[in-house]
């Protein structure tokens, strides 16, 4: 497991372009055959990838965590990014087509991922853990069943339809806000007008990037932004002292999670874009 160690706002001005992508940027979350996983020390948040390729794929435990196994003192939001999967917890199998969002609560013991039948292979889990201190029910959320919000406008090229999965007025977690959003044809950008929420860590996966385009993602504090240009099924870091907000040269989707002092989804602090710099 990969460790990424927790930053102070005044580093990030003096980072080049590599060390940006390499303290905020997962590159290859998803290799097939395995599970791959970063420990970021921002509220000790697990992030990753699982790829069955055609075979049953256990989720191990590591030595970082210190664990006996990996959701003993953790819990944890997956959503399918691929092909339909399913993922067995403890013998109960749930089945995931593209876009579902399963709820593991702490304690549960054994995680398998694996392919549909029909998926060719091609199943691919986006793994979102925090520190949990009690137990809540494994809970599975099937596309368009969360609680959906239809925001921003085509004029300012941002309309898009928020899912939100795991939430305190939803499947209920420990620590854990996670959700879909999906941009309309049309509009590129998300998460206007940007803000922090010094409370919690967020992190973005963004998927069904076309091949061919790219994702510019803001970061750093309002009055000093940096940038990150992210491809496909690639995930940032956002500390909670950073905006994260972004522009692709295409429409695309993107899974928001969080984890930290709440779980209040609008509790956060924005920011007029005129204001940024």
């Amino acid at each position: 497991m990969e460790q990424r160690y927790a930053t102070h706002p005044d580093q990030i001005a003096g980072m080049d372009t590599q060390d940006l992508r390499d303290t905020y940027l997962l590159e290859q979350v998803f290799v097939p055959g395995e599970v791959t996983l970063v420990y970021t020390h921002h509220d000790r948040i697990v992030l990753g990838g699982a790829v069955p390729a055609g075979a049953e794929l256990a989720l191990p435990t590591y030595d970082e965590i210190r664990s006996e196994f990996f959701l003993e003192h953790r819990e944890v939001g997956i959503v399918n990014v691929g092909q339909a999967g399913t993922v067995t917890a403890d013998g109960q199998t749930f089945t995931m087509p593209k876009g579902a969002c399963l709820y593991l609560g702490r304690g549960t013991r054994d995680v398998v991922f694996s392919d549909g039948p029909d998926s060719d292979g091609g199943a691919q889990f986006y793994l979102f853990s925090a520190p949990a201190h009690t137990t809540y029910p494994s809970t599975l959320v099937l596309p368009g069943e969360g609680n959906r919000r239809e925001l921003g406008d085509p004029l300012t090229s941002n309309r898009r339809t928020l899912n939100q999965y795991i939430h305190e007025n939803g499947v209920r977690s420990c620590q854990i806000v996670m959700g879909v959003t999906e941009l309309h044809p049309g509009s590129m950008w998300n998460t206007m007008p940007a803000h922090t929420h010094d409370r919690r860590t967020e992190c973005y996966l963004y998927f069904d990037v076309p091949s061919d385009a790219r994702v510019v993602h803001l970061c750093g504090q309002p009055d000093h932004t940096r940038h990150l240009v992210v491809a496909d099924r690639q995930a940032v870091i956002s500390p909670s002292w950073s905006v994260h907000s972004g522009v692709g040269t295409a429409s695309y989707s993107f899974i928001w999670a969080m984890a930290g002092e709440n779980q209040a989804f609008d509790d956060m602090d924005t920011f007029p874009v005129t204001d940024m710099r």
